[in-house]
């Protein structure tokens, strides 16, 4: 047990319904934060009212990017009590992405009992219709007021929690995705794999390019051939082609998403042939024609599962299916989120109920 004192909100803020609720808009009444100083370690943690932050105009996240981030979900289940998906993962990827980015790992047993304080205290805000649930967002940003491309000497880490509905306005509905060959993401050896700001902020450009074209998101290729699938700008990205599941390795340019990792726990444990293994936008575009592309789906932690009607690759359309939900992408919507839910058996013990 960890001495996290608590600073109570003198006032609370007005709960949403269920039914207003978007994404990323509404913050609850309390966050999580801890200081970091070189030396003298991560100290300080505390619960405290949600409020502005006070930093100099030259502190350092502010020039250089240094700053990490995790998002995952907490659900309000069929029990009435609060369940946190895989928040152990999620815990130990904030760490991964510290060490690329210089900043000193958290402690975390400490991350990880905060986090349940917090939405502990928190626990009002959990919303209980399907597709909503609680985002929780963990962050770290460089602190110094310095001017200087070197690591920082301070940090601070926090912890904010945002009641959310579907992350897509359509839903579990079939996305259109915009297949670029113009812009790049990331590369082998830079920051693809790691959670951190600068990822997405390269993403901006080609995603607005394909909001204007009618495309809800990007595809990215590799950097080098602009031939290989790499992810789609928020989640991780699966194809069943002649009924066998396969997904582009982790090989430094690709998240490693949690959710991506439940599927394909998911898919073999159900028997499925899956492979992890480089796949071509032109092999899928060959997949297309002999008929063989039966589903294209994309994973992540805000719409768990994607289906995907359609890639648009320069002046290609592909369309995988009948263009609607396919049938494995509906049995693991259905499964994941049945087991966040608690409405179905968790077989892999994924998640932590409060």
């Amino acid at each position: 047990m960890y001495n996290i004192p608590v600073q109570k909100a003198e006032s609370l803020k007005k709960k949403p319904l269920d039914s207003e609720l978007t994404f990323g808009t509404v913050f609850t009444d309390h966050m999580f934060i801890m200081d970091y100083t070189t030396p003298g370690g991560w100290k300080n943690p505390r619960i405290e009212p949600y409020q502005p932050l006070v930093l100099d105009p030259s502190t350092m996240v502010l020039h250089y990017g240094q700053a990490i981030f995790e998002g995952l979900k907490a659900y309000r289940r069929n029990n009435g009590k609060i369940g946190i998906f895989r928040p152990r993962a999620y815990v130990s990827r904030l760490n991964r992405s510290a060490e690329r980015l210089c900043i000193p790992k958290v402690d975390e047993d400490l991350f990880y009992e905060a986090m349940i304080k917090l939405i502990e205290m928190e626990k009002d805000w959990v919303p209980g219709s399907r597709e909503t649930s609680l985002y929780i967002r963990p962050f770290v940003i460089a602190t110094d007021p310095y001017l200087g491309v070197r690591p920082s000497h301070t940090y601070k880490f926090m912890i904010i929690l945002s009641p959310v509905g579907a992350y897509y306005p359509e839903g579990f509905k079939p996305v259109k995705i915009y297949v670029t060959d113009k812009y790049v993401r990331a590369v082998k050896g830079g920051l693809g794999y790691v959670k951190t700001p600068a990822n997405y902020a390269a993403s901006l450009l080609a995603a607005e390019e394909a909001k204007k074209a009618g495309y809800t998101q990007v595809l990215w290729l590799d950097g080098c051939q602009f031939r290989y699938i790499e992810e789609v700008g928020t989640m991780n990205i699966f194809f069943v082609i002649d009924d066998e599941v396969i997904t582009p390795p982790l090989e430094g340019s690709i998240l490693g998403g949690i959710t991506r990792d439940s599927v394909l726990h998911a898919t073999r444990n159900w028997g499925l042939k899956v492979k992890e293994e480089p796949i071509a936008i032109d092999q899928v575009y060959e997949a297309y024609k002999k008929g063989t592309l039966q589903e294209i789906f994309g994973t992540g932690t805000a719409a768990v599962i994607s289906p995907v009607s359609e890639l648009k690759w320069n002046d290609k359309i592909i369309i995988p299916g009948d263009g609607n939900v396919g049938k494995i992408s509906q049995k693991l919507y259905d499964y994941i989120t049945g087991v966040q839910y608690g409405l179905l058996p968790d077989d892999f013990g994924w998640v932590t109920e409060l």
